[in-house]
């Protein structure tokens, strides 16, 4: 599977789009209503109205690549649905790919160490 970069950032795009837009379609949804560069290397994951379906759209360096998934039985955990965006971190991002409660991964803070003297 592609996967988004370490360092980029991954968004839930929480209002559920049309699912017969492909790549074109929904690059224009993240720069014209997310107010996002989509050829930034973001990661921008979109739902379906009925929560079972998700896209995944990423620049890759060299084109726009799109990941279709549909689970067979039950439902992505979404979060609530309203305008915007809301960022996953790279842990939440593979359990809801995964079809698992995102929301239950925690990301741990980690302080840098102070400097040796």
């Amino acid at each position: 599977m592609i996967v988004p970069g370490q360092r980029m950032p991954i968004v839930i795009a929480t209002r559920p789009v049309d699912f017969r837009c492909g790549h074109d379609g929904l690059a224009a949804k993240v720069q014209n209503e997310l107010k996002l560069d989509p050829h930034s290397g973001l990661t921008v994951v979109f739902r379906s109205r009925r929560g079972d379906r998700l896209k995944i759209l990423v620049w890759d360096g060299s084109g726009l690549v799109l990941i279709y998934k549909r689970l067979e039985s039950g439902r992505f955990v979404w979060p609530k649905v309203q305008d915007g965006t809301m960022r996953l971190s790279r842990a939440q991002f593979e359990a809801l790919f995964e079809g698992l409660d995102w929301r239950r991964m925690m990301a741990q803070r980690v302080v840098p160490p102070a400097a040796a003297s």
